[in-house]
């Protein structure tokens, strides 16, 4: 019987398909479009009078394809403001032309900006339309009265990057821009909520809810019909109801009946299965709309006992907390970007981010649940009634609907699994001018209530600093006296406690309360492995390194264009240090040589003592030098050998702050090898070797896009190595790599990973940095080869020819 059932579903689903096929126009009209409009643009730097009227003339102005950060484009500026990256800050513009399709006549017509930084403005044919105060989070204009079908339709848009951060923010259209056309009577905007009440090995109930608009004060049947996809795309389950057929509201929320899943493929970091929810309306025996969503199925559980558990299973946040940019290409959100850095980290066993401190892209929780990664989503920096962090209205204004945009858009992501409304939130007693006198304890309470009415399934919580009851800080002469080691007021009123550092505290914290779940939201990276070891990691949720990937922003003084205290640099190239992040996270044994090249620094940021040794990996020294170098291994020992003579063995220390860290002091350089050998039991299970290398004599180039994507918006990663006659790397290569780029494809950016470099990231050159360079490349709109030509001075080129499908 079950496989009759499967031949009809085949059968009726190819008869449907025909029937589509010959009634392509009817369905046009029945079908929900949503066109990516991200081609075809023109900007402008710079205000520009009038520039949203609909006869003005921008026949001069630059064209380019969205997304698009035009701040990462603008010179660095040593005046500037080095929190904001020594960039220089203001508006620009941007203008589309297109032309309305007649099919559309009758239906409702969206624009949805995906995001404008810092905040934006939006035109259609000289009328507003729309804006947003926090470029974050994104916003729908209904443009059905406006759109012209006789002539020409001219959208206009100005962004600002003037406004309240502490980082680099980016700025313009930096987010997706789609095109929406669908039935008045439809899907509200972020209106379908899936949720997985009840889940065995056996069996998963799945409750689907789905806000239907355009029915107010209306007597209408409508239909709404839910079919259940299983991540292999076979059809598991279906359900069907009536929405009321009259509604004094706008939008209203029709609970569906649950339905049941057979022997559930659950989400998890190691098997990501995604199974969909597709949601039709049926209005008089028509399907006016049709959305679906993906969901995972699993569940999850904090507790003081033991942490974070997913799926009934121990997991500990091994993570990063970082800002949005992405390199070179600023915050302009590709997804390819946002990829590329998530394998990177998943490669070290990074397995969580913490969107530190606001609303990330919507690809990139779409990436995530493709991947497996945990993210504590977050709102905010601060809070307060004057003008918002990272904003441009006071944040009693917008709170709570980027809270409604912000939950209702993200709650269906498996990989969500906590909600954080701000950051560094212990400042002070009284919010600004929201005076609660409670240390913010009030105003969480408000947003819990809020935030759960649109989301019940998930914990919330709120980031720590100063990570003491009181708002003390270190400069304050009493900070290290054992009784003020109190927890802060509002850590012990969230759902889940998230401290910045500390950690060394977090038993004194749970003298005074017991109840404290918590979770490091940020570790600093110069304490190494410590904040991982010195956490019981038995008993708490995870941890995330601060600035884990180099950013821009937040400089500790020029000519860095960033924070630097990382363990990848801006380009995903990983430093040093990256190998011990993944002696700490994995099991398997690893054995990494980290030579010093200089101290670095050490200073005081945010409360706590930051910086770090400057750190490479390569055995072309100085004859006759000494130099010291650390190991970072999790074995027992290390033995390291110069040219086959043994140094000694060291063993892996205990003491958190040093574990997995072996420190060799006066190594006496010599041409050759270099080998870390790492013992467990008095076995070999890790080696590690440097070589000298020599001269640079030829240019080798690797891609990492295996399906590249001819869509217009696919990236292709070109990585540039000096190497020497044998086909070795020379990190201490110089010189001038030149990128010749033709064919089905573009160059947008290139790059080197130095992150003091007064460079930009446009034209067609670039300096090695340690041997390497980059250039970024974006498909065209059509499938064919790209013909590379790679050259520098002295070296043998590359010529490659690469394929777009």
């Amino acid at each position: 019987m079950k496989n009759i059932k499967i031949l009809l579903f085949v059968i009726g689903f190819f008869s449907t398909t025909f029937l589509f096929a010959q009634k392509t126009q009817q369905n046009k009209e029945e079908i929900r479009i949503k066109q990516l409009f991200n081609f075809d643009w023109k900007f402008k730097n710079g205000d520009v009078p009038n520039a949203q009227d609909i006869t003005f003339d921008d026949s001069g102005w630059r064209k380019l394809d969205l997304p698009h950060d035009f701040q990462i484009e603008l010179p660095w500026d040593s005046t500037a403001n080095r929190g904001r990256g020594f960039k220089p800050l203001g508006a620009a513009w941007y203008r589309k032309t297109f032309k309305a399709d007649s099919n559309w006549k009758g239906k409702q017509i969206l624009l949805d900006f995906e995001g404008i930084m810092l905040s934006g403005e939006a035109w259609l044919n000289g009328k507003k339309i729309g804006r947003t105060p926090y470029g974050y989070l994104g916003f729908e204009a209904d443009i059905s009265d406006i759109i012209n079908y006789d002539a020409d339709n001219v959208i206009a848009v100005r962004s600002t990057t003037e406004g309240n951060s502490r980082w680099y923010t980016g700025g313009g259209i930096y987010r997706d821009v789609h095109l929406v056309v669908k039935d008045p009577v439809s899907i509200a905007r972020h209106g379908i909520f899936i949720t997985t009440p009840k889940i065995t090995d056996q069996n998963a109930e799945v409750s689907v809810q789905v806000e239907v608009a355009g029915i107010k004060d209306k007597e209408l049947d409508v239909e709404i019909i839910t079919k259940i996809f299983s991540p292999d795309g076979k059809q598991v389950a279906e359900t069907k109801t009536l929405a009321p057929k009259k509604s004094k509201l706008v939008e209203i929320e029709v609970p569906l009946p649950k339905v049941n899943i057979a022997n559930p493929q659950l989400w998890s970091t190691e098997t990501p299965n995604l199974y969909s929810a597709e949601v039709s309306l049926v209005l008089n025996g028509k399907v006016v709309d049709r959305l679906t969503k993906r969901f995972g199925i699993r569940t999850l559980e904090f507790s003081k006992e033991f942490g974070f558990k997913l799926n009934g299973k121990k997991v500990f946040l091994k993570g990063i907390a970082n800002h949005h940019d992405l390199g070179a290409v600023g915050a302009a959100a590709y997804e390819t970007s946002i990829a590329r850095m998530m394998d990177k980290i998943k490669a070290f066993g990074f397995n969580h981010i913490r969107t530190s401190h606001n609303p990330y892209s919507e690809s990139f929780y779409d990436l995530a649940d493709e991947k497996g990664i945990l993210v504590v989503n977050e709102l905010y920096d601060k809070w307060g009634s004057k003008v918002a962090w990272a904003g441009s209205e006071p944040w009693n204004d917008i709170w709570y609907d980027n809270i409604k945009e912000w939950v209702k858009r993200d709650r269906n992501h498996p990989s969500v699994i906590m909600w954080s409304f701000g950051n560094e939130l212990q400042f002070q007693e009284e919010r600004w001018e929201w005076p609660t006198s409670d240390w913010g304890v009030t105003t969480y309470r408000i947003m819990d209530v809020v935030a759960k009415r649109y989301d019940p399934t998930r914990k919330t919580t709120v980031g720590m600093y100063p990570a003491r009851a009181g708002g003390i800080i270190r400069a304050n002469p009493d900070f290290r006296i054992k009784e003020n080691i109190v927890p802060p007021e509002l850590s012990v009123a969230t759902d889940v406690a998230s401290i910045n550092y500390t950690w060394e505290d977090y038993q004194e914290y749970l003298k005074h309360a017991p109840d404290m779940i918590i979770y490091q939201s940020e570790a600093v990276t110069n304490e190494l492995a410590a904040p991982f070891f010195g956490m019981d990691r038995e008993k708490m949720v995870g941890l995330a390194y601060w600035g884990a990937i180099e950013y821009w922003g937040e400089s500790q003084g020029w000519p860095r264009k960033g924070w630097n205290y990382s363990f990848f640099n801006h380009a995903m190239e990983p430093f040093p240090q990256a190998w011990l992040t993944k002696s700490i996270f994995e099991d398997k044994p690893v054995v990494y040589i980290g030579m010093v090249d200089n101290e670095g620094e050490m200073k005081m940021w945010n409360d706590q003592v930051v910086g770090q040794k400057v750190v490479s990996s390569h055995w072309n020294r100085q004859n006759g030098e000494k130099y010291n170098l650390y190991t970072y291994t999790n074995a027992d020992e290390v033995e390291l050998f110069v040219n086959g003579k043994s140094i000694g063995v060291q063993q892996n220390s205990t003491d958190v702050r040093k574990r997995n860290t072996i420190y060799w002091q006066n190594i006496p350089y010599s041409p050759g090898k270099i080998t870390a050998i790492a013992r467990k039991g008095g076995k070999v299970v890790a080696q590690h070797e440097l070589e000298t290398t020599g001269k640079a004599v030829a240019l080798k180039v690797e891609t990492e896009n295996t399906g590249w994507k001819a869509d217009g918006m696919d990236l292709q990663y070109v990585k540039v190595y000096a190497v020497d006659s044998k086909g070795r790397k020379v990190p201490t290569a110089t010189g001038e790599v030149t990128f010749d780029v033709s064919g089905a494809a573009r160059l947008i950016a290139v790059d080197n990973g130095n992150h003091s470099s007064d460079d930009l990231f446009a034209g067609n050159k670039k300096a090695f940095h340690y041997g390497f360079a980059m250039a970024i490349l974006r498909s065209e709109q059509k499938a064919g080869n790209v013909k590379l030509n790679v050259t520098a001075p002295g070296l043998k080129p590359v010529k490659k020819t690469l394929v777009v499908k």
